[in-house]
């Protein structure tokens, strides 16, 4: 194909790599793009030659060699030209004066953004390299939700940055390939892009454990020497099979790269390691049709024995990244075992390249394929996880988590099938579903009987959620989930339940601390209001409260700002002051001391602790004597009359040590409608031993009656209530 402007000597860079090229660029491109398209990428590279002029690579090269390299990289996975042109200039925003509005009015918006996009955030200080390396992630994620070839590109750029990592200093050099395994490899994984993501792989290997790497592949090429004619025998057999039936395969042998060899053996922890992965010959046949898949399956089983167990359906439940295969394993002659991946020329396609393959025919044309949609659904994902985060660190570590998925399948009450990581709970099952179904979660069946929310999904359980409207997400599950949705989901409702829990709290003092000065909130003047919040460095009303619910401002020093006095209190003025009444639904602005365990029906008073809100203490507690150096944060406070929910109490039981005396306890306990929390049994001596129970009750009067009908016990010689 002809180019309207012929390539010289002249434009190609002076001591660049052969395989850096433009003319070699410009002639792969030309097999499969229009010739204007192709015009338009040679217009780019002048246009980033001149922009790059004078950079130069640690290597020595001029720079401008490294943007063709990557576009080279995309181009060889027959990418848009679009693509390729912002390859080329992937760096010309962040190294050279050049603006995007430039790249926008010569190549179009579209390959502006995508640069944009690729770009990294320099113009914005951050307190430390952490930080700025996740918000630059969390900008390249975000770009990439509007469009895939952001990653892509990426992906390339990385890749060739690895495979010239060797200039840098090793400390350097392990640090980017340590970074490439824990956050790229994944992500090209994720996508499906399957021959970059072997190749980073390999390459991290490499720079991260040099001598492993040359150990294992020196024993690579040996052990390929001893299996040649072996794997020609089975090669052969299988052809041969396929060929008596009718069916046109393509069978391979199928080659494992180092580093996938180093994590098996790992996994077997011992020196025979290699062995026992080598010894696995593998084997690939890639047929026309799916029908031709399941039928040359029924072949291989009839050929050699399958070992139990060890057969997969990745084409009926394909995986997050689109894959789809069937996988088998055969007992082979004199005993090897055989591997055996069965696909489609589509399906091996999409193992290879992933989202990419979905460029691999004219735009115009391509019809997506199932590494894309579910490209499409993570990426979604990844949009509800960047709401819900507060701050780039955060995001990213909740994409970490999401990257390393092995799963399992589960089925909803309706038959649909739902794919988990493995190790995921029910409450991370709810929050796939939905988030409002995760926030509202109260308990969860498998197959038709509750169980606990932390139990862990197992393949072909059929899961059912049960929800309320007024349940809330509980703290205690984030020890649990394994998802990134549902951790930055929950984590996102508890920041929310706690500011209205605050806000909440934080009127009632207000309004209490009002009431003792003859105000009502809701009457005082809008001017005066804002006088006393700009006073007090509060921009809103909510934001006063909220301090004030968490104890880090005092509301009778809020309410005297309000009326327009001074912040001096005097005592008449305290003691006007009503109790708050507590309700024990405050949330987790209120917690009861667990040094004294106050329950309903105590005197109670409470200590405003900043962070934390309100704590509430027996008015005998001795750890009050601590906080008497700050009496300006006590607060009276009383129980409400009906209080509907329980209290933890320990209580110590002194009982003969005989048999059946701790069932006995505990069934008197019971008949008493208290629960028992928690149990331990300290043995004082042979004759006596201590039962220590921590035991939920309604308030003062139900302990009583417990400990009531606990004394009447032959076995029981004493009984009290623990404070401290």
């Amino acid at each position: 194909m002809a180019r309207v402007d012929p390539l010289t000597e002249a434009d190609e860079p002076t001591g660049a790599d052969p395989s850096h090229r433009i003319s070699e660029l410009c002639s792969l491109l030309e097999t499969y793009l229009e010739p204007e398209h192709v015009q338009t990428v040679y217009r780019a590279y002048r246009f980033g030659a001149r922009a790059h002029e004078g950079q130069r690579r640690l290597s020595g090269e001029p720079y401008i060699t490294h943007p063709v390299a990557v576009a080279k990289v995309l181009a060889e996975m027959r990418l848009d030209y679009q693509s390729i042109v912002a390859a080329i200039l992937h760096d010309v925003i962040e190294d050279t004066p050049t603006a995007k509005e430039q790249i926008a009015s010569d190549f179009g918006e579209e390959v502006a953004e995508i640069v944009d996009g690729v770009s990294k955030l320099t113009q914005i200080h951050f307190e430390s390299k952490a930080e700025a390396q996740a918000a630059n992630f969390r900008k390249m994620m975000m770009a990439m939700s509007r469009d895939i070839r952001v990653i892509i590109i990426k992906l390339a750029d990385r890749l060739h940055n690895m495979r010239t990592v060797w200039v840098m200093p090793p400390h350097k050099r392990r640090r980017i390939a340590r970074e490439t395994l824990d956050i790229y490899a994944p992500i090209a994984n994720r996508l499906g892009i399957n021959n970059v993501r072997i190749e980073l792989e390999d390459l991290c290997f490499a720079a991260i454990h040099p001598m492993r790497c040359r150990v294992i592949k020196a024993q690579v090429r040996k052990a390929r020497r001893n299996q040649k004619k072996l794997v020609a025998k089975v090669n052969d057999a299988l052809q041969e099979r396929l060929t008596g039936m009718g069916i046109d395969a393509h069978v391979q042998g199928r080659e494992k790269h180092l580093y996938s060899i180093y994590q098996k053996m790992r996994g077997y922890g011992e020196r025979k390691g290699f062995n026992a992965v080598f010894d696995v010959y593998g084997f690939r046949v890639v047929v026309g049709s799916v029908d031709e898949c399941y039928r040359v399956l029924g072949a291989m089983h009839g050929l050699y024995k399958p070992m139990p167990g060890h057969f997969k359906d990745y084409i009926a439940i394909p995986k997050s990244n689109g894959y789809q295969s069937l996988h088998t394993m055969l007992w082979g002659p004199r005993g090897i075992q055989i591997e055996v991946q069965i696909r489609t020329d589509e399906m091996h396609r999409v193992a290879e390249m992933g989202v990419a393959a979905h460029w691999m025919y004219k735009m115009g044309e391509a019809t997506e394929n199932t590494a894309q949609s579910k490209a499409r659904e993570w990426v979604k994902d990844l949009l509800e996880m960047q709401k819900n985060a507060g701050n780039p660190l955060e995001f990213i570590e909740n994409v970490k988590v999401d990257l390393f998925p092995d799963e399992v399948y589960v089925f909803t009450p309706s038959g649909d099938i739902m794919e988990m990581p493995r190790g995921a709970t029910l409450v991370d099952f709810a929050y796939a579903v939905h988030s409002d179904i995760g926030d509202t979660c109260l308990a969860a069946k498998v197959d038709k009987r509750l169980a606990p929310l932390r139990t862990q999904l197992e393949t072909g359980q059929t899961i059912d959620i049960i929800t309320a409207p007024g349940a809330r997400p509980n703290p205690a599950w984030l020890d649990f989930v394994v998802t990134a949705k549902a951790r930055s989901a929950i984590r996102h409702s508890l920041k929310n339940l706690r500011h209205e829990e605050a806000t909440s709290l934080g009127r009632r003092l207000l309004e209490q601390a009002l009431q003792s000065l003859s105000l009502e909130l809701d009457q005082l003047p809008a001017e005066q209001v804002e006088q006393g919040l700009e006073a007090q460095g509060f921009e809103t009303l909510d934001g006063l409260l909220e301090n004030i619910g968490l104890g880090r401002r005092m509301p009778w020093l809020a309410a005297r700002h309000l009326a327009g006095l001074s912040e001096e209190l005097v005592e008449s003025e305290t003691d006007d002051m009503q109790r708050l009444t507590i309700r024990g639904t405050e949330g987790a602005v209120v917690t009861f001391a667990r040094c004294c365990n106050p329950i309903p029906g105590d005197p109670i008073i409470g200590f405003a602790s900043s962070g934390r809100g309100m704590v509430i203490h027996l008015q005998d507690c001795n750890n009050l004597q601590e906080y008497r150096k700050h009496p300006e944060k006590w607060l009276d406070v009383q129980w409400e009359a009906d209080i509907q929910r329980e209290f933890p109490v320990p209580v110590r039981v002194d009982v003969v040590n005989e048999r059946g005396v701790l069932a006995e306890v505990a069934s008197t306990i019971s008949d008493s409608d208290g629960n028992i929390l928690n149990v331990s049994v300290d043995e004082r001596d042979g004759m006596i031993a201590t039962i220590n129970f921590s035991i939920a009750v309604s308030g003062r009067r139900h302990l009583a009656r417990i400990m009531r009908r606990l004394r009447v016990l032959n076995s029981v010689l004493r009984i009290n209530r623990v404070k401290g």
